[in-house]
């Protein structure tokens, strides 16, 4: 007799977080996608036009690493106090009030500031929750679908770019600031609507309580516990990391207030938890093994994170470094070079169901086994080598050849098969790597390392308005922009390597709740 094998069901509340995503990434994307344009051509008039380009950039860039710095916030909250559901619809409405000052603040650089600033609190506070409340809907029952919900959430974030991509940019232009900031408002609160109307199917998971043999905990222990006849090196790591961070808050007026508190950031984690994976043993007998082992899994998940930036280096400038290009190019009289980045999503629409249906199915029958990391390792390479087309564009163009701006569509292609590679991937890998305790702190550090990447980007920004630096980079023959083009190519291509090597050692968790009897 044959048993029946039932077929895993999809959980009826996705649906609403789907919709809910999409009208939430049409109001980000939409404001993101003409913040640069708005900033170069209304809001930064005061700033010498020479000038102008790179002031316009570095404000583009803090405000991403705020966005993905928050996400640290929001995790925290959720996991410690007020549950996934509860943090997503206050911190919603926080966004929606952020949106009203960008219409309303439109000649005020404080106010217009303040609701960026608010925005960045609220869409960064809800992102890791957002992918990891859907992540909770599932279970081991159907858990092999999970991977497919997480690239339906990734094609709906898309369908909403592209939409709002294309239609910003003459929102701006035709009727102005206040309408073109002023609908992302709109459908930012569409958004919260959508969310709230699933709230008593969802599956909600109650915050975990303060635990003694948490993630801080062990570290603590880690560092500071003593053994006899033993050197205490990981303490002393920990130490120069505080000493570097502090040395970087002094250095706040060379490197900007967001530069400076980032990098602080990045030399703490970074010192501290090298130090602290070098004596984890000797937490054990203090704190259970499992705990100790759960906090060795999450810094081996941190490093492979921490080669993961240098792709949002490079993904990111498409909304700056490459619009800033566009400008110079030539192009039709109706179009604006911000909506070229409705390429970016239009594409990953396409690579979505191309690469599931298509490409990964013929590669598999190759005898070619596509895990997670095999996937974001080639992703991050093809990010760089699409810098490094995009860099051969702008030698052109430095040469004094005018190009078409269409020349960008092979150097977008490159980069979105990069970011669904990485991005989409990323995602339900971080979701399945994260103990049950750490889902939305874990979540926090992925979104982190976007916030990492932008750094990279103003540290590099820094670096050339040094007169040594410029001096060198004019010795190559070739301009700034192309300078830092090629550089950023090679710091991805080289990070992809590390990885690929790194990802051979890691093994893979299961972290996917378990269904109760």
């Amino acid at each position: 007799m044959t048993v029946p094998v039932n077929s895993p069901q999809w959980p009826r509340q996705i649906p609403y977080i789907i919709a809910s995503e999409a009208c939430e990434r049409f109001s980000f994307y939409g404001m993101r996608n003409i913040l640069t344009p708005f900033l170069m051509t209304a809001l930064l008039l005061s700033i010498p036009e020479e000038l102008r380009g790179a002031m316009a950039k570095d404000v583009f860039h803090s405000f991403v690493i705020g966005v993905y710095f928050f996400p640290l916030l929001g995790g925290w909250i959720a996991d410690r106090f007020f549950g996934k559901y509860n943090t997503i619809l206050w911190l919603s409405l926080i966004y929606c009030v952020g949106h009203a000052f960008l219409a309303i603040f439109e000649h005020s650089i404080q106010g217009f500031y303040t609701g960026l600033f608010l925005i960045a609190l609220g869409s960064g506070g809800i992102k890791p929750l957002v992918s990891s409340f859907m992540g909770d809907q599932f279970d081991q029952t159907n858990k092999t679908l999970a991977q497919k919900a997480f690239d339906l959430f990734y094609f709906t974030i898309n369908f909403g770019s592209f939409f709002a991509s294309l239609s910003m940019p003459l929102l701006l232009k035709y009727y102005g600031a206040a309408v073109a900031f002023g609908i992302p408002g709109v459908l930012m609160f569409i958004a919260t609507v959508f969310f709230w109307l699933g709230r008593k199917r969802y599956v909600h998971m109650p915050p975990e309580p303060k635990n003694p043999h948490g993630f801080l905990p062990v570290i603590r222990t880690a560092l500071l516990t003593k053994v006899v006849g033993q050197s205490n090196i990981g303490l002393v790591l920990a130490l120069i990391g505080i000493m570097s961070a502090a040395y970087a808050l002094v250095n706040i007026p060379t490197l900007g207030i967001v530069a400076g508190l980032c990098s602080a950031l990045v030399l703490v984690m970074g010192f501290v938890g090298a130090g602290a994976a070098l004596q984890l043993e000797r937490a054990k007998g203090i704190h259970p093994d499992n705990a100790v082992d759960g906090v060795r899994s999450v810094l081996r998940i941190l490093v492979l994170f921490a080669l993961v930036t240098p792709f949002w280096s490079l993904f990111d400038q498409k909304a700056s470094t490459w619009i800033l290009q566009a400008n110079d190019m030539s192009k039709p009289q109706w179009f604006e070079p911000a909506m070229m980045q409705a390429l970016n999503p239009l594409l990953v629409m396409i690579l979505i169901p191309f690469n599931n249906f298509v490409l990964y199915p013929a590669i598999e029958r190759m005898g070619v086994r596509l895990t997670a990391l095999r996937k974001m390792g080639a992703g991050i390479a093809i990010t760089g080598v699409s810098w490094i087309v995009v860099g051969s564009i702008q030698l052109v163009m430095d040469g004094g050849t005018v190009l078409s701006i269409f020349w960008q569509i092979l150097p977008y292609a490159l980069l979105t098969f990069g970011e669904v590679l990485v991005s989409s991937t990323g995602l339900e890998f971080a979701y399945s790597q994260a103990p049950k305790a750490m889902k939305g702190t874990i979540m926090s550090f992925w979104t982190l390392s976007v916030t990492v990447g932008n750094l990279w980007v103003l540290l590099a920004n820094v670096s050339v308005k040094s007169p040594a630096v410029s001096e060198q980079i004019a010795l190559t023959g070739i301009s700034i922009t192309a300078f830092q083009m090629f550089f950023f190519a090679a710091f991805a291509i080289c990070a992809a390597l590390i990885f690929a090597l790194y990802a051979r050692t890691y093994q893979m968790q299961d972290h996917y709740r378990h269904v109760e009897s």
